[in-house]
């Protein structure tokens, strides 16, 4: 079963967190995670896109002039596809991209993304985020101190104004609250801190 040293927002070791061997300890599965990221991906389209067929543009809908006898072409309607201004034919319509991917699956590639980070020394566990203020500059400074250089995801079970404030305005940084983790946050940011609570209730929710 592996362990985490836990520390404070001084980078000081104040105990250790064990982890679940079942959920920290899953081989890479590049395929499986390959599979959760373009579900994933696939569901934050909105499919709202669309043009307008002739039935949408405005104009009357009169024959312009007879069928036969003028020499010219045979019209229907100033709202054809082949006037300027007319309908567009085989435009894109709303559509719903949602699609679905087994419960199973979901989980299984976030244990092995999260495993992996894990091995690679990039899955940090903190006590807490108690912050006396809500200054950007002061919360810089202490993820300066502590090595999340790169981008950087945090988890809190219950994120506090602070924290919110203070972390907002920095672009590598990114707060999931309420451990809402998915597969794309966790490969996008190097870095993944968690705080005891919200590992162990992470920990939790994916042993079900």
């Amino acid at each position: 079963m592996p362990t985490v040293e836990v520390r404070n927002l001084k980078n000081e070791t104040v105990g250790e967190v064990e982890l679940r061997d079942d959920i920290f300890g899953a081989p890479l599965n590049e395929a499986l995670i390959y599979d959760a990221v373009k579900n994933y991906l696939t569901n934050q389209r909105q499919g709202t896109v669309a043009t307008k067929t002739r039935g949408n543009v405005s104009g009357s809908g009169k024959k312009l002039w007879k069928q036969k006898g003028t020499g010219r072409a045979r019209i229907s309607s100033l709202r054809s596809p082949l006037w300027k201004g007319g309908g567009n034919v085989h435009g894109p319509q709303p559509r719903d991209w949602a699609s679905e991917l087994p419960k199973k699956m979901k989980r299984g590639a976030l244990k092995s993304a999260l495993s992996e980070r894990l091995r690679e020394g990039n899955l940090v566990v903190v006590e807490s985020f108690d912050l006396e203020t809500c200054k950007t500059r002061a919360f810089a400074g202490i993820a300066s101190s502590m090595g999340w250089n790169t981008r950087t995801l945090i988890v809190e079970a219950n994120p506090s104004d602070n924290l919110v404030l203070s972390s907002r305005n920095l672009p590598d940084v990114k707060l999931a609250a309420d451990v809402n983790v998915n597969i794309y946050d966790v490969l996008l940011h190097e870095k993944i801190v968690f705080t005891r609570e919200a590992i162990n209730i992470l920990q939790e929710r994916l042993s079900n």
